[in-house]
């Protein structure tokens, strides 16, 4: 077994750590700052953390635009990368200058949202209309603040492409969703050759 421990380095070409946990759902945030203006960025560190309500959240490795923007009005909305944004989303990563809107960078266009005042991808299929619920520095095992900042949002609205919904089912493999892995330039897809099913222990026993 090869072993390190982070704080003193992990000795490989590459830090190992995001393709162990991963692949990884991509946290593409739109917000707007107390001004109006609207920023648009990937996140790797991103995930959902609550059914009911739905809670999703993401980290952000420094004090970015986003999380300004996210505590300000208390908004956001999380828009799904597909394989046919895949290029588009990479381009919203660029460092911009504060005010510049990664929308007409790279190209998107805006949907009006229903609950929040931000916008959504227009282009994406689907879209979750968040309320700030929580927003908390890191911490290391010892108390020490981590340059990194946790954001949490209770999604108050959903909006999905109705060509994702078979029976009223929604087919994740369909929507070729983009995941982050491993290595500086690596992410995946995934298609319906991948899938397999697992029926859960409780719900064998009442068969």
């Amino acid at each position: 077994m090869y072993f390190y421990q982070p704080s003193q380095g992990h000795g490989l070409p590459h830090d190992p750590l995001n393709a162990i946990i991963g692949p990884r759902p991509i946290g593409w945030i739109a917000s707007r700052d107390s001004n109006g203006r609207h920023n648009l960025a990937p996140y790797s560190f991103f995930n959902c953390f609550n059914y009911h309500p739905p809670i999703i959240g993401f980290a952000s490795s420094g004090w970015k635009d986003s999380v300004q923007n996210i505590i300000e009005t208390g908004e956001f909305v999380w828009n799904l990368t597909t394989l046919e944004l895949a290029t588009a989303m990479n381009e919203t990563s660029a460092s911009l200058p504060h005010g510049e809107d990664e929308f007409f960078a790279a190209g998107l266009s805006k949907a009006d949202s229903r609950i929040v005042n931000v916008p959504r991808v227009a282009q994406s299929p689907v879209n979750f209309e968040c309320r700030l619920s929580q927003s908390l520095q890191l911490t290391t095992a010892d108390g020490s603040p981590v340059d990194t900042w946790l954001v949490l949002g209770e999604v108050v609205g959903i909006h999905i492409d109705e060509t994702l919904l078979e029976d009223g089912i929604y087919q994740t493999a369909k929507a070729k969703p983009v995941l982050r892995a491993g290595g500086p330039t690596a992410y995946y897809s995934i298609s319906e050759t991948h899938r397999f099913d697992l029926v859960r222990p409780d719900v064998r026993a009442k068969r």
